[in-house]
């Protein structure tokens, strides 16, 4: 079983920054953060749920929505099984619940199907 938890977020005026930390746990033997490709995504009110950013088990391999390309930031620290989402030049339209989440394999994806593990979301409000 893999837990998630994500934190970091909240209220911020547009123009300004925001880092999401999400922090993962494994209970089952042999389980490992480093074997998970990691994602973030968000849903806005009335909207489906959107990939926002991934990256790859070793952290070599980063991915964004063009949404977000040149403002966010993915990030992984495995010796502290954390994965982290900077967020910079926030906007209106970033307002949302952030979610992240664990793909088992060695293949990072955009979809969030492919993903077994979700934390419970963290707010992000952003004001003009």
């Amino acid at each position: 079983q893999v837990q998630l938890v994500e934190s970091g977020g909240g209220l911020v005026q547009a123009g300004g920054s925001l880092r999401l930390s999400c922090a993962v746990s494994c209970a089952a033997s042999g389980c490992r953060f480093s074997n998970y490709n990691m994602g973030w995504f968000r849903q806005a009110p009335g909207k489906e749920r959107e990939f926002v950013a991934a990256i790859g088990r070793r952290g070599f391999g980063t991915y964004y929505a063009d949404s977000v390309k040149g403002r966010f930031t993915v990030s992984r620290d495995n010796a502290k099984n954390t994965v982290y989402l900077q967020m910079n030049s926030l906007k209106p339209e970033d307002t949302a619940v952030y979610y992240c989440a664990a793909k088992w394999g060695s293949e990072v994806t955009y979809s969030d199907y492919d993903y077994g593990y979700w934390g419970q979301g963290t707010q992000v409000t952003v004001s003009s």
